[in-house]
């Protein structure tokens, strides 16, 4: 399989106060296109930082990460807010709808900021909504839908600018378990129809429904 990800000795450094932490010391990992991957390591292990510099939320200190090939490691603001609309929908443990929006309004949102939108969106938004099983819901508020409901608006949200790598950070973390199964059955689809999909999570039930099981711990890649 053709590599998607690679990061080369990535370390995050944060200083406050003058005081420096050291957060990742060191990270070297590839990640196929393709590959369903989860990352698991407990709170403060470096876990939500390595994502957030995958995500192109936050750059590293030192090392150099490459996407498809191509050096984003110390791209400016705008660059990685672009690569992140372009190459990136993202899935987040307390959802992030806006209140006052539709569920079909919601799924829209990411195309609003694209270069690139899909053709018909709204067309597509309705698609994907059937596809997360809420196309009777898609005039519905968040406050009208459930915590399952809501995160899969949040995965059809991810997914309406046809992203190549889904991240998701702790996307079971507020649901019970039968949702939280109804969710990764989600995510094992999609990672059939062949998307890269990531998951950081400290549940190790949700670990190993991944192919891949990357432990991070300290700030260093222990598995």
């Amino acid at each position: 399989m053709e590599e998607l990800i690679r990061l080369e000795n990535i370390k995050k450094v944060y200083e406050h106060f003058g005081i420096k932490t050291e957060v990742l010391k060191g990270i070297t990992l590839s990640i196929k296109k393709g590959e369903f991957v989860a990352i698991v390591g407990a709170s403060g292990s470096g876990k939500t930082t390595l994502m957030n510099i995958i995500g192109c939320l936050d750059t590293p200190t030192e090392g150099k990460y490459y996407l498809e090939g191509k050096d984003i490691s110390q791209l400016d603001d705008d660059s990685l807010s672009e690569i992140r609309n372009q190459y990136i929908g993202f899935v987040f443990q307390n959802f992030y709808l806006i209140p006052y929006l539709t569920a079909l309004e919601n799924v829209l949102v990411p195309t609003i900021y694209s270069k690139k939108p899909p053709k018909n969106p709204e067309e597509k938004a309705k698609k994907l909504l059937e596809k997360v099983r809420l196309g009777e819901r898609i005039h519905y508020k968040p406050n009208q839908l459930s915590g399952g409901q809501q995160q899969r608006v949040a995965i059809a949200r991810a997914l309406i600018n046809n992203p190549q790598l889904i991240l998701a950070d702790e996307p079971t973390g507020a649901l019970d378990s039968k949702t939280a199964k109804e969710i990764m059955n989600i995510f094992k689809s999609l990672h059939k129809e062949g998307k890269t999909i990531i998951i950081v999570t400290h549940d190790p039930n949700i670990a190993s429904q991944a192919e891949r099981i990357i432990k991070i711990e300290d700030g260093r890649i222990i598995v």
